[in-house]
């Protein structure tokens, strides 16, 4: 059994990582099954979905990664202007993408939504695993 307060750096990254992973494999598995039932739009759509959903989590990690740098004494922290702009810059592509993949492609809103929220089950499935880890 391992304690909260054992719970590093590291650890998060794993995490993270850990999630991104996830949100691929499930991604890969939807995708062919919307694509059968719902077109191909469906099935980008989704993928737009699970890549802004996913390069969320990576932007999150690289934001957390800089700042915990600093925390601990900021010996190898990454510039935090750098992060930031390629923070900003991410959510503005974000925008973008959404509107045109929903002004471009004529597949299910709900299949953009799952994407999206595949980063949030992801998350939820590795937070699961790691209170699991606290308490057995």
């Amino acid at each position: 059994m391992r304690e909260m307060a054992s719970f590093n750096d590291e650890d998060f990254r794993r995490t993270i990582l850990r999630a991104l992973r996830l949100l691929a494999v499930v991604t890969v598995v939807v995708a062919p099954i919307l694509w059968w039932k719902l077109g191909w739009q469906s099935a980008v759509l989704l993928l737009v979905g699970a890549a802004i959903s996913g390069s969320g989590l990576f932007e999150w990690l690289r934001l957390m990664t800089a700042v915990m740098a600093r925390m601990d004494g900021g010996a190898k922290a990454k510039p935090m202007g750098m992060v930031l702009v390629g923070f900003f810059l991410r959510l503005g592509l974000t925008v973008v993408l959404l509107y045109v993949s929903l002004k471009v492609l004529n597949g299910s809103v709900y299949a953009l939504a799952g994407g999206l929220a595949l980063g949030v089950f992801a998350l939820s499935v590795e937070g699961l695993r790691l209170m699991k880890a606290w308490t057995v």
